[in-house]
């Protein structure tokens, strides 16, 4: 038997999958759940509505309500969770439980994204509305084409990508100049920059995905998905795109200067379930897959080798997160169970 990253094992048959089943805590959040992430080592599960949970390593869950209907966004950089409500407003929670509401949209419209940048600006959207809120308060906004899809940070530089109908806007807040429209017909949902910040991917209405080599627009098309992608998450070198939509992982290459364009895709852990949600490790070669069964796997992205977490239950994997150092994965299912695992 061969013992390889993060605790994987394999017999020598392919067929053969490790079960850690019975080392996980298993927790019951008690409501639906959309996310979840890690502020210091509690894991925080985002109910849909009003609440956060948070659960500590052994398994004890407290609640803490945040918003006075529902949960709509969040975006967690570790050290704080930001969230966004159907009340119209945008709320900081730090790993202590203090809660601090950043901003109340003035026509109290849904928050439908957020996004954070590591120099501690936060950004929201409110129906064709961008804001940006730097880290010393101050606050700009800027209206797009359509309502937004979605919102992410550039990795180098304050630069805000803004996915709505017909493409993606790129802004600098800080800057006067025009912002910079990558084209592309049909609605844009998801939002994403390669870890190189080269590369631009969105998630589609429709099931695919599309990209945008930054240096020079050129268009990259992503299809042949069943169903539409709603989780994406880049490997931690960052070469590799894991996603969602498909009975399998599918895995875009990003490692050349072209990214994913004239290659096929990798494709790993295949299921007789839909995949759901898809976390890349933060350090190792290693992926969280949920399935649409309630299935939750560990799967090595270089040889495929699979170690199950979680049986099926019914109800699909709505949530995965690797806490910082990934040692810790949890997972919760759209009913509300959930779980967490220490490697």
């Amino acid at each position: 038997m061969h013992r390889g990253v993060s605790g994987f094992e394999t017999s020598g048959n392919p067929g053969s999958v490790v079960s850690v089943t019975d080392r996980v805590i298993a927790v019951e959040i008690g409501m639906p759940v959309s996310a979840v992430h890690f502020l210091g080592p509690a894991a925080v599960f985002v109910g849909d509505e009003e609440m956060l949970t948070f659960v500590t390593a052994s398994g004890e869950a407290a609640r803490l309500p945040v918003h006075g209907g529902a949960i709509l966004s969040a975006a967690s950089d570790g050290k704080r969770l930001v969230t966004g409500g159907d009340d119209g407003k945008v709320v900081e929670v730090k790993a202590d439980g203090g809660v601090t509401t950043l901003a109340t949209d003035a026509k109290r419209r849904w928050i439908d994204n957020v996004a954070l940048h590591p120099d501690g600006a936060v950004a929201w959207s409110a129906g064709k509305s961008a804001f940006v809120r730097g880290p010393k308060g101050e606050e700009k906004s800027r209206d797009v084409v359509s309502t937004v899809g979605g919102l992410a940070f550039a990795p180098k530089g304050l630069r805000l990508a803004i996915s709505h109908y017909n493409g993606v806007t790129l802004w600098f807040p800080n800057m006067t100049a025009t912002p910079e429209v990558l084209d592309w017909a049909g609605s844009h949902l998801g939002v994403t920059f390669s870890p190189d910040n080269k590369f631009l991917v969105t998630s589609m209405h429709e099931p695919s995905l599309h990209g945008w080599r930054l240096a020079d627009a050129r268009h990259m098309r992503m299809s042949g998905y069943p169903a539409r992608v709603k989780s994406l998450s880049w490997s931690a070198d960052g070469k590799s795109l894991a996603t969602s939509g498909a009975d399998t992982v599918i895995v875009w290459p990003f490692a050349s200067k072209d990214g994913p364009m004239g290659k096929e895709p990798g494709i790993l852990a295949p299921m007789p379930a839909r995949v759901s949600m898809v976390s890349c490790h933060p350090k190792q070669d290693v992926m969280a897959v949920g399935y649409s069964d309630g299935t939750v796997l560990m799967v090595r992205m270089s040889d495929g080798a699979e170690i199950l977490v979680r049986r099926k239950a019914g109800s699909p994997i709505a949530a995965l997160g690797w806490n910082a150092n990934g040692s810790v994965l949890a997972f919760a299912a759209a009913d509300g169970g959930a779980g967490l695992f220490t490697l």
